[in-house]
This record gives structure tokens, C-alpha cells and sequence, in this order.
């Protein structure tokens, strides 16, 4: 195995993995300051690993790739630890985001065959391709705990929902919700998509038939940059698939966008046109991780690998010694200005962690 890729050494590169997972498992809200408050008196906490929502989903995913990549142990007693509390406790009320955790357990279910992790991967499966509230167009409606977005769709439904459909679909043999989840890329690209920049706006609305402030927001594109290779791998489409050269056409805009936009100091803004905006890590590492997997896979042009490598060595140079990862922007709803977005605060999350798991297992990749 080589010592070094890119003048950056496998060693610490693991080190650093073990150690955004012991911070991960470690992150709490001391304050109460990021906890949601539902109007039933639920109270949803995003940032500790106790909860269950999109944060907990997306870092259950960069535990499951460490572990698949290298049979690390501990990551995957992580990983089980967490379904069999939770699933102890009482599944949440299902929604776009709370499905996120079924995309890992779907991988799970497969790898290890434990047949009681069927039943939820079918109950969840059914509620997204039959009960999820829809948009017109039918487009999955980014039904969230603490609020119905009515005919909304959001840039992160892709990954959150329609990945974990369409691994549930193929592992459970339910060619419908395959062919739905190609439907929600394409419903999706027509009403994101800016094909001004090649970037993604956030969010659309059905209602007023907009796209909110038109913000261009980083980890909103950073989780397209993710999905689509994941889509066109899961899927094993073929070179000659239209839908897959439609895909890789779009990520390749939007890449190419990116590339012009990043940083010297290879992050991105939260607002990937504005300056002023601060630079923000989670939605760096998201891209290093979705660049560097295209280039693997000969998805993008091996001459985008060196925007992801410049994006990996920021990420790096922002995991502290905690093992946190710092200047990652708090959960983002839909903004209805762009000073919403600069206004995020910062602060260490979950799916931080596990974005940068997901770009130095992409590395690692490189070392075998």
C-alpha cells in the first residue's frame, strides 16, 4: 500500500478517520441552542447522535463506506449500535429526511442478512414510493418534521430520500421504486438545476413557481455531487444509457462550475457565487468526496481530480484535534433572502463528520 497520495500520508489519514468518529459519537447540544421544538412537543435534536433525522442518516452512510472500503470494526459496531437503540426506542414519524438512515441499513441488510432489518427497509420503502406527499409533477415534497413544505422541492431530497429508495428497491426486487427514483433525478434536475452557472439552486416551489432567493448554496450542490454517482453506480448504468450520459452531463456542469469557484484555500463559500459569504467545510468535504468517487470511476475527466485533492486538503486542515470538523454550517432550511444563508451559524454536526469520512475513504481508495 502506498505511504502517500498527493504528498498526503494513509496513516494520518486514518488517524483522522478514527478520530471524526469518536467525535461524532461525542457531538452533543450542551446549550439546547440547536434542539427543534415541534408544535406536539417532540423535541428533534439534529446535532447529538442520539437523535434520529437527516444528520444522524447522512453519517451513518460515511460510517458504512470507512467500513465497507476497509472491514473496520469499529465503525460498523457503531453503525449497529445505533439501529438497534433506536429501533428499541420506536421508529420517528416518517418523513424525507428521517428516511436517510435507511439508505445505510440497506446496506447493511445486505451485507449481513439480518432478516428483522427486512421488515423496516419494506415499511419505509412503501411509505416513500406510496405515502410520501408529492408535488405537482409528482416530485417527492421535502416533507420535513417541523414543517409540510408544501409543493417545495429541496436539492437534498436526492440524496435523503431517493438513494434509499433505490437501494431498497433493487435489494427487495421492487423495479417500481427504481424506476421512480429516475424519475425524481429528472424532476428534479428540470426545476434545480441553473442552467446559467451549470450550479443547482436549493429549492423550487410549485407555489409562485420559483426558486426562492436563487441561492447557489454549497452543501445544497455538494449532496448532487454525492448522489449522482452513487445513482449511476448503484444502478450499474451502462456507458450507453441515455439516462446516464443525461446525468454525468449535468454533474459535469455543475462541476465545472464548482472548479472555477473554489477557494485558494480549496473550500467553497455557503454561497458558491458570493464571496462575502464565509468559506464553509461540511459542503467541501461533500464535494472532494462526489469529485474524487466521479474521477474514480471515470464518471468526470481525470483533470477534476485536482479540484477534489485541493477540497481534501482543506478538509484536513479543518478537523481539529477533537476530531471535529469545523466551520460546518448548522442545518439549512429554505431561505427566503441570501443573507439567511450567511446567517447560518457554525458549529460541528454529525453530517460534517461523516462528509469528510466519505472524501478520505475516497482517498484511501487511492492508496490500494
Amino acid at each position: 500500500m502506498p505511504n502517500s497520495v498527493f504528498g498526503i500520508e494513509a496513516s494520518e489519514v486514518k488517524h483522522k478517520i478514527g478520530n471524526l468518529i469518536v467525535a461524532l459519537t461525542e457531538i452533543e447540544d450542551t446549550t439546547g441552542e440547536f434542539l427543534q421544538v415541534l408544535d406536539d412537543g417532540r423535541v428533534i435534536d439534529t446535532k447529538g447522535w442520539n437523535g434520529w433525522d437527516w444528520t444522524h442518516g447522512v453519517a451513518l452512510f460515511g460510517l458504512w463506506k470507512y467500513h465497507e472500503l476497509t472491514g473496520d470494526k469499529k465503525a460498523l459496531d457503531v453503525i449497529v449500535a445505533w439501529f438497534e437503540d433506536h429501533f428499541a426506542r420506536g421508529t420517528p414519524t416518517k418523513n424525507i429526511n428521517s428516511a436517510a438512515p435507511m439508505l445505510t441499513l440497506a446496506h447493511l441488510y445486505e451485507a449481513y442478512g439480518d432478516r428483522k432489518y427486512r421488515a423496516y427497509l419494506d415499511r419505509w420503502g412503501e411509505y416513500l414510493m406510496h405515502d410520501l406527499p408529492r408535488t405537482e409533477e409528482g416530485g417527492f415534497q421535502h416533507i420535513v418534521f417541523n414543517g409540510e413544505n408544501r409543493q417545495q422541492l429541496w436539492d437534498d431530497t436526492l440524496f435523503m430520500s431517493v438513494l434509499p429508495l433505490t437501494k431498497i428497491g433493487l435489494l427487495l426486487d421492487r423495479p417500481k421504486y427504481v424506476d421512480e427514483a429516475k424519475q425524481q433525478f429528472l424532476t428534479h434536475i428540470k426545476y434545480l438545476y441553473d442552467s446559467r452557472s451549470g450550479l443547482w439552486f436549493h429549492g423550487w416551489t410549485f407555489e409562485g413557481r420559483h426558486n426562492f432567493a436563487n441561492a447557489l448554496w454549497a452543501r445544497g450542490n455538494c449532496w448532487v455531487t454525492i448522489a449522482i454517482p452513487e445513482f449511476i453506480e448503484m444502478l450499474d448504468l451502462k456507458e450507453d444509457d441515455f439516462l446516464r450520459r443525461y446525468l454525468l452531463d449535468t454533474l459535469h456542469a455543475q462541476v465545472s462550475a464548482a472548479a472555477r469557484l473554489q477557494d485558494e484555500s480549496g473550500l467553497w463559500h455557503t454561497l458558491m457565487t458570493d464571496e462575502s459569504s464565509y468559506l464553509e467545510a461540511s459542503a467541501t468535504a461533500g464535494f472532494a468526496a462526489g469529485i474524487l468517487k466521479a474521477v474514480r470511476k471515470q464518471y468526470l475527466p481525470a483533470a477534476f481530480e485536482q479540484t477534489g485533492v485541493r477540497a481534501l486538503k482543506g478538509v484536513l486542515s479543518n478537523i481539529n484535534a477533537r476530531g471535529e470538523l469545523e466551520n460546518t454550517s448548522f442545518g439549512t432550511g429554505m431561505g427566503s433572502d441570501l443573507q439567511f444563508y450567511r446567517d447560518i451559524p457554525l458549529t460541528p454536526m454529525p453530517y460534517g463528520q461523516s462528509l469528510s469520512m466519505l472524501a478520505l475513504t475516497e482517498f484511501l481508495q487511492r492508496t490500494l
